[in-house]
């Protein structure tokens, strides 16, 4: 998909139209369902113009031009792609556009700048990804030679050298960087379309750019063997006992189903820490090893999409994503297999549906030979998410499909302890009515307060052991994505020793790496240096785990004789206002579910409320003698 397609004299026309930015945003919003960014706007209208002076200048009028060309089988898009003949071979050019004036060395993150406080890649490695992200999906018939280049039209030539001084050496190095000053007026033609990577390209006829636009892509051989390998040598994907036994389960269901006509719903059930997700990495691995694959690994969870794709790599793009309401591209209907972690926080609107099941996923399983969802109900934490075992069984029958459905009964989070994992279960269940905790294989205890909750992270910290401290979303969030994050988690209490106040950041809401020295992205926070520092919320800490984990329950829901009430007003989630109590309390008990059941090694509990601080108390009566 792309805003615009035509040749470069038609686009240096259509960019003298005053409404041609408006008309591409018109067709933008059309193809993902929302409009471009007023930032995007900008750009388009600053970098479109510059790149076409120089394109003209080059006498480059007759190659074809994409703007905004989408990447098969990702979201990601390329600002420009020039398209040409050389010989017999079509030839593609990568353009990416810049309209930087100022760019500072990332503090950690190789091949990574800082561009005021956004973290961005440095542009050659950015062209560099989009051409082998082509090498790797386009198909081999069409013979394309990809090559790319940086415009940076606003750039001076010190910035300029700075970032090929930056790219020395490395993979940034092959792709050149160009600025403004590189195309002087009055410069010999063939001298401006070198630069460009063009000088040997000739105009390509319709017929191969209609090849190109029309070719279903697919992950080639080679991207699949890397990928493949990768995950095998993984050790977070490493698997024992019911894991891998669930993992031949689920290959010998796809090759039940794939022998029949394509339509097959496979779901995998499992409480925290059963291993759904290195179950589903490594079956995609697997998966990529067979010849004339085509799988998918996807998860509405960004923050546990982004934490694969770099376990795995670069090269992963494209098979592994996050899924919102757009599916990926290159799907085949013979070949597919789309393998969906984190099930239970897709967005099928149960709440607002037009029929009986959610049309995510019947777009999605008519567009694949199979699908293997993994799930737990109970982790089920909005409105607007969620499916169950009986649907997807209902689904599968309504539109003809089989169905296997795989229950992974051992966990291997919390020490595998299941005693803490009942107690929980039972804890934060409507009625509440837990037993006093007896447990001896899992270091569970009640904490006086906030600060006596830091100390016993920091101390963990210290040992070199992971940990973090979560909460509800109980408190303002209007903090800046980067630092100085504002303090909004604010607790107060009063002991023997007088009045207490007690305050910390939220989790950073950047979505790189690095928000700021010792301040993680949101992605990130449960596992990169400093995220010990802010507090943790649901949508941050689903699907992670680390070894000691400290939970704060705000008072959106307190203890009562009769079990939990719940207290909706209390809660700063906007996706939760205006549900009334008894349906605000499912959610909120399986956000703390969730929150409880992140730490392998040790919990600590704390509420705000002093009636469910003080039965938190009554239950948990010494315990906490484990180191």
């Amino acid at each position: 998909m792309h805003v615009f397609e035509g040749t470069v004299a038609e686009a240096s026309v259509r960019l003298a139209d005053p409404g041609f930015v408006a008309q591409c945003a018109k067709r933008y919003a059309a193809m993902h369902g929302r409009p471009p960014g007023g930032g995007e706007l900008t750009s388009w209208s600053e970098s479109w113009p510059a790149l076409v002076r120089v394109l003209v200048a080059a006498d480059l009028h007759d190659l074809h031009l994409l703007l905004e060309y989408e990447l098969p089988g990702s979201s990601q898009r390329i600002d420009a792609l020039l398209l040409g003949r050389r010989a017999s071979h079509l030839v593609a050019v990568v353009v990416e556009l810049k309209q930087w004036t100022f760019a500072a060395p990332h503090p950690v993150g190789t091949g990574m700048l800082m561009v005021g406080d956004r973290e961005v890649l440095h542009p050659g490695r950015q062209v560099g990804g989009y051409v082998a992200y082509l090498n790797d999906w386009v198909p081999a018939e069409l013979e394309l030679k990809v090559r790319g280049m940086a415009f940076l039209h606003n750039a001076s030539a010190e910035l300029l050298g700075h970032l090929r001084a930056h790219a020395t050496g490395g993979p940034s190095a092959v792709y050149p960087l160009l600025g403004a000053d590189d195309f002087p007026e009055g410069a010999e033609v063939s001298l401006l379309a070198g630069r460009l990577q063009c000088a040997d390209v000739e105009p390509a006829d319709r017929q191969a750019v209609d090849g190109f636009l029309r070719a279903r892509h697919r992950p080639s051989g080679s991207l699949l063997a890397r990928v493949a390998d990768t995950i095998e040598g993984h050790d977070g994907f490493r698997l024992i006992g019911d894991q891998d036994k669930a993992r031949q389960t689920i290959h010998g269901a796809i090759e039940a189903t794939v022998r029949e006509t394509p339509g097959h719903v496979v779901a995998v059930t499992g409480g925290p820490g059963t291993g759904k997700t290195a179950i589903a990495a490594r079956v995609l691995g697997d998966l990529c090893f067979k010849e004339g694959a085509n799988p998918r690994l996807l998860s509405p969870s960004g923050t546990l999409t982004q934490q694969i794709a770099r376990a795995v790599g670069d090269s992963a793009r494209g098979l592994i994503s996050t899924l919102t309401t757009t599916l990926p591209r290159g799907l085949r209907k013979d070949t597919s297999i789309v393998l969906l972690d984190e099930a239970h926080r897709a967005r099928t609107d149960p709440l607002r549906r037009h029929s009986e099941f959610p049309d995510l996923f019947t777009r999605l399983i008519r567009e694949c030979a199979t699908l293997v969802l993994f799930l737990d109900e109970r982790q089920i934490v909005r409105p607007s998410e969620g499916t169950t075992l009986d649907e997807l069984s209902r689904l599968a029958q309504a539109r003809g499909y089989t169905f296997a459905h795989i229950d992974l009964p051992t966990q291997f989070r919390c020490g595998g302890s299941r005693t803490y994992l009942d107690w929980i279960d039972a804890l934060l269940t409507e009625d509440g009515r837990a037993p006093v905790w007896q447990g001896t294989d899992y270091d569970l205890a009640v904490a006086g307060s906030p600060a006596e909750l830091e100390d016993w992270i920091a101390d963990h910290h210290r040992a070199g052991c992971s940990a973090r401290i979560t909460a509800g979303f109980c408190w303002p969030w209007d903090s800046p994505s980067t630092p100085p994050l504002r303090p909004e988690v604010s607790i107060s209490w009063t002991d023997e020793t007088g009045d207490h106040l007690w305050q910390r950041p939220w989790n950073s809401g950047a979505d790189g790496i690095l928000a700021g020295t010792d301040t993680p992205g949101r992605a990130f926070w449960a596992t990169d240096q400093g995220g010990h520092q802010q507090i943790g919320c649901v949508y941050t800490a689903q699907g992670m785990e680390y070894d000691y984990s400290a939970v704060i329950l705000g008072e959106d829901i307190t203890w009562t004789p009769n079990g939990w009430q719940a207290r909706p007003e209390k809660s700063r989630d906007h996706a939760l206002h205006g549900l009334p109590p008894r349906q605000y309390l499912r959610y909120a008990l399986n956000t703390y579910r969730v929150l409880a059941t992140r730490g392998t090694r040790g919990t600590r509990l704390y509420s705000t409320d002093s009636a469910t601080q003080k039965q938190l108390r009554r239950l948990v009566i010494g315990a906490g003698r484990h180191p």
